[in-house]
């Protein structure tokens, strides 16, 4: 008989878990409970919470954390507005990371602006990143002792039908010679990833709180597994009411 399959949990990864969403309490539940490392948000996330005042949100969050790393993101689409709008989030605390995307809507590239807003010492959240050519170009601008996220979305490379893992191996390589700019796991779609992730040497990755709860069944007994699930829908049948 085989032995049984060791899975790490979560204490014993090397890599750290951002909680991603814009609900304060779960906000306030992780931060509690210690797990998570960080915390990132968007525009997407806030108005699917019914967030309707950005700068009241971002400061209630930061009340609260204020040890940990918070990303906000930008969200005009001119570039000489995403520039002023970082400069405010910027200065709403020392931890804030500034979202930025990689191209604005038009699909031109954010790489000036990401240059000068590093060259000025805010801290960069890059985000919306799918290929290697854009860590790359993102890599070149940083200054060397820039500290900055660099969030590729291994989740949304996955749904197009390409494995992700050796993209972000090799985005790992590309940002080697700067350890201040770290790869971030975005989008991730299952649990799994969470230990796909670490066990390439990933720095970050975001984690929904649905994900994080799953996340909490690494290791379970496959047989008890098994069992909650048929009793699970032995209930739900009898609850129902079906009769065939």
């Amino acid at each position: 008989m085989a032995e049984p399959e060791s899975i790490p949990q979560l204490p014993d990864l090397r890599i750290k878990i951002f909680s991603d969403g814009a609900d304060l309490d779960s906000i306030l539940d992780a931060y509690q409970k210690g797990v998570v490392k960080g915390f990132t948000t968007n525009p997407t996330l806030m108005a699917q919470a019914g967030i309707t005042h950005y700068l009241t949100f971002a400061r209630e969050v930061l009340r609260v954390v204020t040890d940990l790393p918070v990303s906000f993101e930008v969200f005009d689409d001119d570039f000489g507005g995403m520039y002023r709008q970082a400069h405010v989030l910027h200065e709403l605390g020392s931890n804030v990371y500034v979202k930025i995307p990689i191209t604005n809507t038009r699909g031109e590239p954010s790489v000036p602006l990401i240059e000068r807003l590093s060259g000025e010492g805010i801290k960069l959240n890059v985000t919306a990143m799918m290929t290697l050519a854009q860590v790359q170009a993102v890599h070149d601008v940083l200054p060397d002792d820039a500290q900055a996220v660099i969030s590729v979305f291994a989740g949304r490379i996955a749904d197009s039908g390409r494995d992700p893992v050796p993209i972000m191996q090799e985005a790992l390589n590309i940002l080697r010679p700067k350890p201040g700019a770290e790869l971030l796991w975005a989008s991730p779609r299952e649990a799994l990833n969470i230990l796909q992730a670490d066990a390439i040497g990933c720095p970050i990755i975001t984690v929904t709180p649905d994900l994080l709860k799953k996340a909490a069944l690494f290791g379970k007994d496959l047989e008890e597994f098994s069992l909650e699930t048929v009793k699970m829908f032995y209930n739900d049948a009898a609850k129902s009411g079906f009769r065939i």
